[in-house]
């Protein structure tokens, strides 16, 4: 996907559900609760290019499931329990890089998904977000770094401060973020005492496409999670628990994240994601969302991958 649209990013000076909204969305019959997740003046950050679509859904890709062995919940952190990365929440900082780390994310999931557990690598969401061209701290484009991974290839990369890979994230998510953080220059070498060349480290996909609404339940019961986008509204901010649909406030840009499964709660049909602002957002970092409503563009189309292994 070429980059021929501007990335005007996302403004951070969001308006945090304040007391008496979450006061408010609490006492309404709804699916979820709201709390306080994040201290003032520490809103988290977004990153989607504005005017982002996903690919278009492939015409050869084929499921060998039937529409009634769907099941009614699907969780890959218990189809895949030893991909350790399926169950690992990250955190983007203070940096509009979501579409990086959600992209990242589903990149390292699907290699150890598709390995059959052998090759476990925690994609660089540093290396996706200086060197691919795909974006930056402003915002940026998922299905262009699945495009990069195809063309040029990932390198491996874990938190920050964990040491862990070639290129391990450097923008710290723990702190106030009062604006987004300039986006580090692109570094082709590894950390010191690595044991392995920046070109030595690159991992390669195979195939990037688009998947439907429709296929989506299939393609995650296959291959594994995939990238998602929506439009955050400011009461998701202050989302603790259940089931999320808009019911307060302005749309505050938009977002990327890494759908894992679904299932069904007091009823109410959802998506399970992963979101990328650390273990303090939501259940533990997580979310659910409703499932057959589209609620907040959330099912517009989602981007894949397919790894080449090794």
């Amino acid at each position: 996907m070429m980059l021929v649209q501007v990335l005007l990013g996302v403004t951070l000076t969001v308006c945090l559900a304040h007391g008496s909204q979450i006061d408010y969305i609490n006492t309404l019959s709804t699916s979820w609760k709201a709390g306080k997740n994040f201290e003032k003046g520490s809103e988290p950050a977004l990153g989607l290019a504005p005017g982002y679509k996903p690919l278009q859904p492939s015409s050869d890709i084929t499921y060998d499931i039937a529409d009634e062995d769907i099941p009614e919940t699907f969780d890959p952190r218990v189809q895949w329990p030893e991909c350790y990365t399926v169950k690992e929440i990250r955190n983007q900082g203070c940096c509009g890089s979501c579409w990086a780390f959600s992209t990242s994310e589903v990149i390292s999931d699907r290699i150890c998904i598709a390995s059959q557990n052998k090759q476990q690598v925690e994609v660089s969401a540093e290396d996706v977000l200086t060197c691919s061209g795909a974006g930056d701290c402003e915002g940026g484009f998922p299905s262009s770094v699945f495009d990069y991974y195809v063309d040029e290839g990932v390198i491996s990369g874990g938190l920050v401060d964990s040491h862990k890979g070639c290129q391990p994230y450097t923008i710290i998510g723990d702190h106030p973020c009062a604006s987004y953080v300039p986006t580090p220059k692109c570094q082709k070498s590894c950390i010191a005492g690595y044991n392995r060349t920046y070109t030595q480290d690159k991992h390669f996909g195979s195939k990037s496409y688009g998947v439907s609404t429709k296929q989506v339940q299939k393609e995650l019961m296959t291959n594994g999670p995939v990238a998602a986008t929506f439009t955050v509204y400011n009461d998701f901010f202050s989302y603790k628990t259940g089931v999320y649909h808009h019911v307060t406030g302005q749309a505050e840009g938009g977002h990327a994240v890494k759908l894992l499964g679904w299932g069904v709660e007091n009823g109410v049909d959802y998506w399970l994601v992963a979101n990328s602002w650390g273990t303090v957002f939501g259940e533990k970092g997580y979310f659910k969302i409703r499932r057959g409503h589209n609620d907040c563009g959330f099912e517009g189309g989602f981007d894949a991958v397919t790894p080449k292994l090794e």
